[in-house]
């Protein structure tokens, strides 16, 4: 069997950190990511700090919500997530847009680390190599998480009025999502199949990357991506987004017949 066709085990994250609770994880990740940008570019140190402060402490809060049979693991479960996101949100920009350093978002990883005692911090770093190392550990996270960097990258490449800029956006992009198929060997093409076939509906519902530059874009990402991956990779991609964007068509129009 291709090994794009095989089964995750079970993620050992779950018995700690519930699916629901992984998915919140990556969208608290995501908003605080937004958050940190917009307090390293638009606020003086004074308001930075203050920013930081109070998102150390939103993030502090939601990760003593663990069970509390294994209160001590399941924090140090939660942090490891909100750290893993912000630091992927973190990389990713930093390579899409050239950038050195975000300032709040250093300043609020290191509060975060800071705040834990010497026995938690060794749980936090067994749970974030976890994470990062075990395909199925955490893997609701990592699709949220994934998706939410997949379409913010695409958002940036159709939304540039300059078309060099849209194009080495969607490279960025491309490069991303191919990466990805090599750090998750069993689900990663599907979580490539979700970028392109979201990709699509937002086209398609919202008249977005319909013409121009975000056209060209849009169609140079798949291009390289029908390009780039292994032929069995491409077809089980292409395949699947396909069916996904059909399921879509097919459960709108039933919506629509319902309303008419």
């Amino acid at each position: 069997m291709n090994s794009s066709e095989k089964i995750l085990p079970p993620d050992p994250m779950a018995a700690l950190v519930d699916p629901d609770a992984q998915r919140q994880a990556a969208g608290m990740a995501e908003q605080t990511f937004a958050r940190v940008f917009r307090l390293s570019v638009n606020e003086d140190d004074a308001a930075r700090r203050k920013g930081v402060e109070q998102l150390q402490g939103d993030l502090a809060d939601w990760s003593l919500r663990g069970k509390a049979g294994e209160a001590g693991e399941a924090q140090a479960a939660r942090i490891a997530l909100l750290l893993y996101g912000l630091d992927q949100w973190g990389l990713a920009w930093s390579r899409a847009f050239g950038l050195v350093s975000i300032p709040a978002l250093s300043e609020l990883i290191g509060a975060l680390r800071t705040g834990l005692g010497a026995r938690a911090e060794s749980r936090f770093l067994r749970h974030f190599d976890e994470i990062g190392s075990v395909e199925e550990c955490a893997i609701e996270f990592k699709v949220e998480l994934r998706r939410g960097v997949h379409l913010a990258l695409w958002h940036a490449s159709i939304a540039s009025e300059n078309r060099e800029e849209a194009l080495r956006l969607a490279g960025q992009l491309g490069s991303h999502l191919l990466a990805l198929t090599r750090e998750m060997p069993v689900a990663g093409w599907r979580l490539v199949a979700d970028a392109l076939a979201f990709n699509q509906i937002r086209c398609l519902s919202e008249g977005l990357a319909s013409e121009g530059i975000g056209q060209e874009a849009t169609q140079a990402l798949f291009a390289a991506l029908a390009r780039e991956l292994p032929g069995s990779q491409r077809e089980l991609v292409m395949a699947h987004s396909a069916r996904a964007v059909i399921a879509w068509q097919q459960a709108l129009r039933t919506a629509n017949g319902q309303v008419h």
